[in-house]
């Protein structure tokens, strides 16, 4: 080390080893002979906690992290946090060592995640740290991140409001659809029962409906006229009470957790425009506002994490995983993964067809094939990688033209396909 790069003091030493449902680690602390070992969840809110403790306890210190290099998804959960310094170690490696010194066998040969620490302590000048990605990204990933945790908790409480409006006041699904919208949310505060709606004047209705963007004339008075001949569903007072007493505080969650969920876009919009891979992300068909960030957490800022787009697949859980046994063979759903960057490339893949045309075709050529929708859109979506690793690592932005282009000049069957779509 040069002088103007002094050697980090670590507080802490980690080694990870890998499982599809817990993790195994050996931690010990700086100037200490004693090695603590656990484990925890594959689970982000796990990890998340997990993290937090260590944090706490070593006063946001750095910690060097010895995790195998294959763990993709691992990896991406750890890369969030600045204070986690971590070193990938070729899996070859701790095969190696292991082949070297404990060839045996044995019960009471060291653990992958004892091996592991093993490396980090006494090799490191052998491993390459892994460098955090900047600030912006993070900035982006975590607010990303949890914008979704926002967006999933206003479905739980979306779910268990339509579920108490169903006992007592089953009109709202049925003439509003969306029990989470402003003017449902708006309409259950001022009129929590089907006795307290009809009490409403029409003209106030029609007022309220206009207020909250309701201006198709022949929709407000179709909605005043079934107000109007409605019969109640339930007419056990003890029963309603209890029902309005929790779909009060359900509305009041609904309307907290909107709020939560704009002002976060606005932080996501205002970091992702700042961001200098924004306009390869914002290029793409059918990503917008909320899709677009995401892609970018996903992908993140540094060129030399993925070896190849194979390896986003891989990570998100787009690519199928093979087996075989004997002379079966057989592909399933990949479970090990980062179920967030699964449901970001799954999402904004459907969200790609109708803008696409490509994509529309291919979509629809899977599902003649006989894929059901879930999977074609997966099969859509590992495509989309593809194109998307490649705009990524050249810093161009996407054109739809241009890859037509390529389709024709490599005579793909998709190409006929392509032209047979009108979007």
């Amino acid at each position: 080390m040069s002088q103007n790069q002094p050697e980090i003091q670590y507080a802490a030493f980690l080694a990870i080893d890998w499982a599809d449902q817990k993790h195994v680690w050996s931690l010990q602390e700086a100037n200490s002979s004693t090695c603590e070992r656990g484990e925890v969840d594959h689970m982000p809110e796990a990890v998340e906690a997990w993290v937090a403790q260590m944090s706490q306890r070593f006063a946001g210190r750095p910690i060097a992290v010895a995790v195998e290099q294959s763990r993709g998804a691992l990896v991406f959960l750890l890369s969030k946090y600045e204070q986690l310094h971590i070193f990938p170690v070729p899996p070859a490696m701790t095969a190696n060592l292991r082949k070297a010194f404990y060839s045996s066998g044995a019960k009471n040969d060291p653990s992958d995640a004892d091996l592991l620490l093993d490396l980090l302590q006494r090799h490191r000048e052998k491993l390459r740290r892994l460098s955090p990605d900047t600030e912006a990204t993070r900035r982006i990933q975590n607010l990303v991140e949890e914008r979704r945790k926002l967006v999933d908790e206003k479905t739980a409480q979306s779910n268990r409001l339509e579920a108490h409006l169903k006992i007592y006041y089953p009109q709202i699904p049925r003439w509003f659809g969306d029990v989470d919208s402003p003017l449902v949310c708006a309409l259950l505060e001022r009129w929590p029962t089907l006795e307290a709606l009809q009490k409403a004047r029409p003209d106030t209705l029609r007022s309220f409906f206009r207020k909250h963007h309701s201006r198709k004339e022949e929709l407000i008075e179709n909605r005043i006229k079934a107000i109007g001949e409605a019969m109640p569903a339930l007419k056990d007072r003890a029963v309603v009470e209890a029902k309005v007493a929790v779909v009060k505080v359900s509305v009041q969650l609904i309307q907290v957790l909107h709020e939560g969920i704009e002002g976060l876009n606005r932080q996501i919009q205002e970091a992702a425009e700042a961001h200098p891979d924004f306009f390869i992300f914002d290029s793409l068909p059918g990503a917008g506002a909320v899709m677009a960030p995401r892609l970018l957490a996903a992908f993140g800022s540094q060129r030399e994490r993925y070896q190849d787009a194979a390896e986003v697949q891989i990570l998100s859980g787009i690519a199928p995983v093979s087996e075989s046994s004997g002379k079966s063979s057989w592909v399933h759903f990949r479970f090990a993964c980062s179920k967030f960057l699964r449901q970001s490339f799954h999402e904004w893949a459907a969200l790609s067809i109708p803008q696409s045309q490509w994509a529309r075709a291919y979509y629809e050529l899977q599902c003649r094939r006989g894929k059901k929708h879930h999977a074609a859109v997966r099969a859509l979506a590992f495509k989309w990688i593809r194109i998307i690793y490649r705009c990524w690592k050249e810093q161009v932005a996407y054109n739809e033209n241009v890859y037509l282009a390529a389709l024709a000049k490599h005579n793909s069957p998709l190409v006929a396909a392509t032209k047979a779509v009108a979007l």
